[in-house]
């Protein structure tokens, strides 16, 4: 059902407040209202292999929206408040692109468009907005053919530009990350998706030069270009003439994506050990020597807007533990970007799993108290697991959060909303405005009983809200049952733009 609509009273009030720039309020003293919660949830949406969307190559488009809309709910019933999409999983898009193939993963051939036609990225942007979640383009920079991607087609990369990639003997094809063509290729791609898109952020993962397993065991097969660099000239080791070009990579993409658009983040995902013995007990995968990744370089020249280390080993697990590595990379964060972990809340099963992520999503709190968050692999572990989700719900996520604030990137609150507020019966009716919408991703209402306040946070459509009394009693068809509202002294609303920043609450005191 739908909600009630503001009567023509509270209308006509919204409409004295603004005119005169105030809210229908009184002014004698009042306790200051509780911040939001601050924590950035996150999880991963991959389509590769079609892993988690869309459940197979060449479903019909009404049942791809269905499937996303679907994941979109669940997120937003578990109070999350971001979603990583991979629109970009082998040179290929889930968008409409002049620069890349339509993916096979979408429609079962590579290069064909979704019939009947829609943008799929679009669709999930405006979806996910409805819902008051941040959408995050995924990309994997240097991949151009998955084994699981169906044949190479003439759409393909590999077919487009075959001077830029490489076949692994794994079935893999990738593009030389040396090579300038391939940087301006990749960062193409990225400049396009941020002009085109009202995007939140940009993710990449830790694909960067290819797991040696890709291609067998052996290097990578760069012998063409590294041979090249060394006959004009060049003075490096081959493991940082590598190491350089895609230092220079990550560089140019945070500066195209600030200079596209202020607001959209730069996130990177990389594997969760910058280098066995980093710290002290830490072994495992050396990304520095194998992928060519000085990921702990870019988050001290601060290229990141947030750091997203796959931290996917439980807390126990001394050679790789969760803490001991989350504390390495905070020190290591000179700038003071967001950290917010990677988990994978899927590789311990049950409720010894559901158990193990709460306790891991608790610790990075305690560890990182001013900017929390975690981004979870995968949402098909929330689909598929009602414990993990349920454990999740009545615990950490049991309210709302708003993203932490990119103060770097933007530190100037949006102006505050006008409110007006009439009782209809038990239901007390909220409604405001705003002098400039644009700058609102989303809204919170606050509201008092006695001296303790609770929140609720809106989207960025939402123009009211009814505080109702529970459903069970006398709640008006569709209200919001958030709190007793014969007992609600006092609301305000503030507004928080697209960096998360909020501005001051604007008060409304109740006469009864």
């Amino acid at each position: 059902m739908r909600a009630p609509r503001v009567s023509v009273f509270l209308a006509l009030l919204l409409v004295a407040a603004c005119a005169t720039g105030r809210s229908t309020m009184d002014s004698g003293p009042r306790p200051r209202p509780p911040r939001a919660e601050r924590e950035f949830r996150a999880a991963w949406v991959a389509t590769v292999a079609n892993i988690n969307w869309p459940s197979e190559p060449g479903l019909p488009p009404e049942a791809q929206r269905r499937e996303a809309v679907e994941l979109l709910d669940l997120l937003q019933r578990l109070n999350f408040n971001a979603v990583i999409l991979q629109v970009r999983a082998e040179a290929d898009a889930f968008y409409e692109s002049a620069l890349e193939p339509w993916s096979y993963y979408l429609t079962g051939e590579q290069g064909k468009a979704p019939d009947p036609a829609y943008d799929p990225l679009e669709f999930w942007i405006e979806a996910a907005h409805d819902r008051g979640l941040e959408l995050h383009a995924w990309l994997n920079p240097y991949r151009a053919h998955h084994p699981e991607g169906g044949p190479v087609t003439e759409s393909s990369l590999v077919r487009t530009r075959p001077e830029l990639v490489v076949a692994l003997k794994d079935g893999y094809w990738w593009m030389d990350p040396a090579l300038e063509e391939t940087r301006e290729h990749s960062l193409a791609v990225v400049t396009d998706l941020v002009r085109r898109y009202d995007l939140d952020g940009i993710h990449f993962d830790d694909y960067f030069y290819p797991y040696p397993e890709y291609n067998g065991g052996e290097d990578f097969p760069d012998g063409a270009s590294w041979a090249a660099y060394l006959q004009d000239g060049g003075k490096l080791s081959r493991g940082d003439w590598r190491r350089q070009a895609v230092n220079r990579f990550i560089r140019d993409v945070q500066r195209a994506v600030r200079r596209e658009k202020p607001w959209v983040k730069f996130g990177i995902s990389p594997f969760g050990i910058w280098r066995p013995g980093h710290p002290e007990s830490i072994r495992g995968f050396d990304q520095y020597d194998q992928l060519y990744a000085d990921a702990r370089l870019w988050l001290r020249e601060g290229w990141v807007d947030y750091w997203t280390p796959q931290l996917y080993w439980p807390i126990g697990q001394i050679p790789q533990s969760y803490p001991v590595l989350l504390g390495w990379w905070a020190e290591q964060n000179t700038r003071d970007r967001h950290l917010w972990p990677g988990i994978n809340v899927g590789r311990v099963r049950g409720a010894a799993g559901a158990v193990e992520t709460v306790n891991q999503v608790m610790i990075t709190r305690g560890m990182l108290p001013e900017d929390p968050g975690t981004v979870h692999w995968s949402i098909g572990s929330l689909v598929r697991s009602d414990t993990l989700a349920t454990a999740l719900l009545q615990g950490p996520y049991a309210r709302q959060a708003l993203v932490p604030a990119s103060r770097w990137m933007d530190a100037r609150a949006p102006a505050p909303p006008s409110v007006a507020a009439e009782w209809a019966g038990a239901n007390l009716l909220v409604g405001w405005a705003h002098p400039d919408p644009d700058d609102v991703f989303c809204w919170v209402v606050y509201y008092r009983v006695g001296d303790a306040w609770s929140w609720r946070i809106l989207p960025r459509q939402a123009r009211q809200a009814t505080l109702a009394l529970p459903p069970d009693t006398t709640a008006a068809a569709g209200a919001e049952p958030i709190g007793d509202a014969a007992r609600i002294v006092e609301v305000a609303v503030s507004a928080a733009d697209r960096v998360g920043n909020e501005s001051r609450p604007t008060f409304w005191r109740t006469s009864r």
